[in-house]
């Protein structure tokens, strides 16, 4: 009995913490990362450089999701859309999010360390990104790019780590990262558009309204989808698969739009959580498929 307990409650505070990082959110990053692997790598990466690589992916993540927490831990409890999170509530302590930050920071430069020391030196850009997007919204209308930014480091790391230098390949791919991810956070801060004015915090809602906002975000996704094209015409072995693959993410990023209008915010969660995580998953599975035919 107490044996059951103890594994009731070990897993209990595991889906805390699952919670408090949003770990279900990875799957918009993790395949956009992967299929940077597959499109940047010249020579087959070791078993021990891909663990090294992605375990450096993802505690980066979970550093990033958890300052994001502890930043935001007085706006979180004001905000009735995220009062209820655990973080929040109070169900996670100040204390276990910053030992968590700790643990996970120094997982992810041993992990950069590892893989080269070029991935190393970049490290700490990384860490002030993942610091600094947080506060972001406080110093500027443009927090959604500081968000891109770090996920336009993430194709530059990933060449690094592989091939110790950064192609135009990465940097195009980055840019399309960069915009893809900053379009839907600009949709996904349509939820606290009003909050964010009483608060006297910062986003391009704010700024230019929900209407300019979508239109913004429209033309951020534009760019990625065009970036997306860009790598075709350099990429030799993407083929036919990945057009077809591109032309189903151009629809799948029109029918996210679609969905919000600027007088009906109530299908945000169904863009941002769902269509993105198809756009994220049909990228990796159509190079997948195309680098091995």
């Amino acid at each position: 009995m107490v044996n059951g307990e103890l594994k009731a409650l070990n897993m209990s505070r595991t889906g805390k913490y699952l919670e408090l990082v949003k770990f279900e959110h990875t799957i918009f990053a993790l395949p956009f990362a992967l299929a940077s692997v597959i499109l940047l790598y010249e020579q087959m990466p070791s078993f021990w450089r891909l663990f090294w690589v992605l375990l450096a992916f993802i505690s980066a993540r979970t550093v990033g999701m958890a300052l994001n927490r502890l930043i935001d831990l007085p706006i979180d409890r004001l905000n009735p859309r995220t009062s209820q999170w655990v973080h929040a509530r109070g169900e996670v302590s100040e204390e276990s999010i910053k030992r968590l930050i700790l643990f996970s920071g120094g997982i992810f430069i041993f992990s950069t360390l590892m893989i080269n020391i070029y991935a190393f030196l970049l490290s700490p850009i990384v860490l002030f990104l993942l610091w600094f997007y947080p506060y972001a919204k406080r110093i500027t209308y443009y927090p959604h790019l500081v968000l891109g930014a770090v996920y336009f480091l993430i194709p530059l790391a990933i060449d690094v780590s592989f091939n110790e230098r950064i192609s135009f390949n990465a940097i195009i791919l980055g840019i399309a990262m960069a915009f893809w991810v900053a379009g839907f956070d600009i949709l996904y801060a349509l939820q606290d558009y009003e909050f964010d004015k009483r608060q006297g915090l910062k986003s391009i809602p704010v700024k230019f309204g929900i209407e300019g906002a979508l239109l913004i975000a429209r033309f951020f996704h534009t760019i990625t989808f065009f970036a997306l094209l860009g790598l075709f015409l350099r990429i030799e072995f993407l083929g036919i698969l990945y057009l077809l693959g591109l032309f189903g993410i151009g629809l799948f990023l029109y029918y996210e739009h679609s969905l919000i209008k600027p007088h009906d915010l109530s299908k945000i969660n169904k863009a941002f959580f769902t269509v993105n995580g198809y756009v994220s998953v049909v990228f990796l599975v159509v190079v997948l498929l195309d680098r091995l035919i």
